[in-house]
């Protein structure tokens, strides 16, 4: 599976500059199975995020003429899921203090194979169960094999955008 994450532009910047690129290729049995996802992320200042998304929603069908949006969505304040909801609570009323902080839009392209997940729940019951899968001795065995291969991970909370096809 070719993994390719693109498009990372620091947008709401005082300087005009060019778009930074980041590119990675899974590599192994994942890359021959014709599935890739990209995701373009946009790194926006906090005080301009409802503007940037209210221009959004209003002008996305100027976008989706040219393709078909698969999904669109806003990463979760405090960008990984190391924390509970209270903790995001805090983060999101601090925000109007902060005046630079990393936030993430992501949308899929439309080619990419999505399926609807096995079971429904918020973030924090999602969060419970993989905590409480670490006490399983096989997943920490598998855990401890896997990690010998991995570099880095990263994850996020993804909201869906009020038209984002996939909710």
């Amino acid at each position: 599976m070719l993994v390719l994450r693109s498009c990372l532009t620091k947008a709401g910047a005082s300087r005009t500059s060019a778009p930074e690129v980041c590119s990675s290729f899974a590599m192994g049995p994942r890359q021959y199975n014709g599935t890739f996802y990209e995701f373009c992320t946009y790194y926006l200042k906090p005080s301009k995020t409802n503007a940037f998304m209210e221009n959004l929603t209003e002008n996305i069908h100027i976008r989706t003429a040219h393709s078909e949006l698969v999904g669109f969505w806003c990463v979760e304040f405090g960008g990984r899921i190391n924390n509970n909801f209270a903790h995001r609570a805090e983060v999101r009323k601090a925000l109007a203090h902060i005046d630079k902080q990393e936030s993430e839009i992501t949308y899929l392209i439309p080619w990419s194979k999505l399926e609807k997940p096995p079971k429904e729940g918020d973030a924090d019951s999602r969060a419970a169960g993989r905590h409480k899968s670490h006490e399983d001795p096989r997943v920490v065995v598998a855990v401890r094999e896997s990690v010998n291969d991995l570099v880095s991970q990263q994850n996020m909370l993804l909201i869906p955008t009020s038209f984002s096809p996939l909710k």
